[in-house]
């Protein structure tokens, strides 16, 4: 069989209740093939089983935070495949087999996802557990799962038959250890033990690698002494200088396009850093956004890094109602997406009312999960993303007693936040218990709720349930960010800092408000920010909502015009194609 693309990623999230995704780089994921079975490009997609999920959240009555496990059984939702392969771990021969899960476009194209699964009896009990938990562990089975994602990866499309890929696409560096294989199979072809120059250019002919975050620690690195016992002793581990000549080991570990030592590659003799790998063995190199590509480039400097800005997967995020309206007013917007900038042709009146019948099943839901008791008549603010500390989930609150004058003198307003932390990430779990410190603090003027295990069933509430979007990370750190996407395609306009996508989709009072004037100066950063919220909330969102509801109805239409059409994965596929693909 030939395919043009295989997409890696750690993380899919193919269905709410297939618990193979953490958070919004599975989501994109899914979101992106879900366009490609859309617009019918070859591809497929290759991830873990993930057979105990990520977690499940559980919050108590303080808001800490603590995490059970999410088994879910593929035999329900998928289709056990015959094809077989292994890997090599620590010396040991890890079997794998494939679950295959088909994705249907809007015109019945299908792209197959396939997903690697350790859980064998002839494997250790140990070596079975390698594909049970998303990002669980420590760094040691961390690197085990990425060698079985990138190395079986690519051996398991070759057991099922796949020859003659064009592209292979890294979603971010946990696959990057496919290009070893990649390599290797280059030199097997050419009849050759010794990888050569030409075999490196090949493989970075073929591979795509896109890059999601300017967070140092995003970007996985592991003790040099771990990956060669983990790998064994390959060819591209050990002492390279002693295997071939040193060009051809800074070709593969420096920085291409310039001298490079494998050390200053690495950043650190002794560390394997996988960023650096699969940014030395891809052809085609992108941020996730106009804003973040810049930053990348900063990051690697040497690097050629272009940028295509994320999307969203429209059919999947639009709520019943909304989706109703345009099939009305613009029946082809499925399988176009940018014709959705028709809908400065909707009435108003219509689109007030979609909103309101998803805002009402919005509050309904909180209402029936909290004791805050919503209502439905008062100005909604939503945030709901990963709780980390540069996303400042708490920015709000740094000034309660401006919020109680505003709440007093201006309007009404009330919250819905939801999110999880990183198991190992104590000041996000400090950040929820601090939202809840406010929601009892300020319970009697402003109402809080907190809904617990944030996933893609909760999501759908909150991007169409709300009446504004709430968006406040620390610049630059937000490489892109799809929740607000998400919410303009439900004609929610955005309250955001500028950094990420909302660099690309904000025009002030047109799709939405910008907190800040996206300066990078961090000393007293966040009280400059608060402060711009509150002036922004104060003196211009919550008048033009309970005075001025034409005008507010009017941003709303602008914000599904100009951002709902662009800012989706069909467009962003489009690019991939043009740019990456079939360069």
């Amino acid at each position: 069989m030939d395919v043009a693309v295989a997409y890696f990623s750690m993380e899919i999230a193919l269905e709410p209740d297939i618990s193979t995704y953490s958070g919004g780089l599975g989501v994109l994921a899914g979101d992106t093939l879900r366009s490609a079975a859309d617009l019918s490009v070859s591809m497929v997609g290759l991830t873990l089983i993930s057979r105990k999920g990520y977690f499940r959240q559980h919050l108590d009555a303080t808001g800490w935070q603590t995490e059970e496990s999410v088994a879910w059984t593929p035999e329900h939702s998928l289709h056990e495949m015959a094809a077989k392969t292994s890997v090599s771990i620590e010396g040991r021969t890890v079997q794998l087999r494939t679950w295959r899960y088909e994705i249907e476009g809007a015109g019945g194209f299908r792209v197959p996802v396939y997903l690697l699964d350790s859980d064998l009896p002839e494997n250790s009990a140990w070596d079975r557990t390698l594909t049970d938990f998303l990002y669980g562990g420590d760094s040691h089975y961390r690197l085990c799962q990425e060698v079985i994602l990138g190395i079986g990866g690519v051996r398991i499309l070759t057991s099922l038959g796949y020859e003659n890929i064009q592209r292979f696409h890294m979603n971010e560096g946990h696959a990057s250890l496919l290009g070893l294989e990649l390599l290797e199979e280059e030199a097997r072809k050419h009849g050759r033990e010794c990888i050569n120059g030409d075999d490196i250019e090949a493989v970075r002919q073929k591979c795509v690698f896109t890059t999601h975050t300017p967070v140092p620690a995003g970007h996985d690195q592991f003790p040099m002494d771990q990956a060669v016992r983990i790998l064994g002793p390959r060819r591209e581990f050990t002492d390279m200088k002693n295997i071939f000549c040193v060009d051809l080991a800074d070709r593969v570990f420096g920085k291409h396009g310039q001298p490079a030592s494998a050390k200053e590659a690495r950043n650190d003799e002794n560390t394997l850093n996988m960023t650096y790998l699969a940014l030395n063995l891809s052809g085609y190199v992108n941020g996730v956004t106009k804003k973040h590509g810049e930053v990348s480039s900063l990051m690697f400097a040497g690097y050629a890094i272009d940028a295509i800005t994320n999307g969203v997967h429209a059919a999947t995020w639009t709520a019943p109602s909304f989706q109703q309206l345009y099939d009305r007013y613009i029946p082809d917007w499925r399988r176009d997406n940018s014709s959705l900038r028709y809908a400065l042709s909707i009435p108003k009146k219509e689109i007030w009312d979609a909103h309101l019948q998803e805002k009402q099943l919005l509050i309904r839901h909180v209402n029936n999960v909290t004791n805050v008791a919503l209502d439905p008549a008062v100005l909604t603010i939503g945030f709901a993303r990963r709780v980390t500390s540069y996303k400042r989930a708490d920015l709000l609150f740094m000034d309660p007693e401006r919020l109680r004058a505003i709440a007093a003198k201006t309007g009404r307003f009330q919250l819905v936040y939801a999110g999880k932390a990183h198991p190992h990430d104590q000041p996000g779990k400090e950040l929820i218990k601090r939202i809840f410190h406010f929601r009892e603090a300020l319970k009697n003027e402003v109402k809080i709720a907190y809904l617990e295990d944030y996933d893609m069933n909760l999501a759908k509430f909150f991007v169409s349930g709300v009446d504004l979007w709430l968006n406040t990370p620390q610049p630059p750190l937000e490489a892109s960010g799809t929740s607000g996407m998400k919410a303009a395609l439900n004609g929610i306009p955005s309250l955001s800092v500028l950094d990420g996508w909302w660099i690309e989709g904000h025009i002030e009072g047109i799709t939405g408000w910008a907190i800040g004037n996206g300066s990078r100066h961090d000393n007293g950063r966040s009280s400059r920010d608060a402060a711009s919220l509150y002036d922004k909330l104060e003196s211009v969102i919550l008048p033009l909502f309970y005075h001025d509801p034409d005008s507010f109805l009017e941003v709303m239409r602008h914000t599904i015009a100009l951002n709902g059409s662009f800012f989706t994965t069909e467009r962003m596929l489009q690019q991939y194609v043009l740019k990456a693909y079939f360069r």
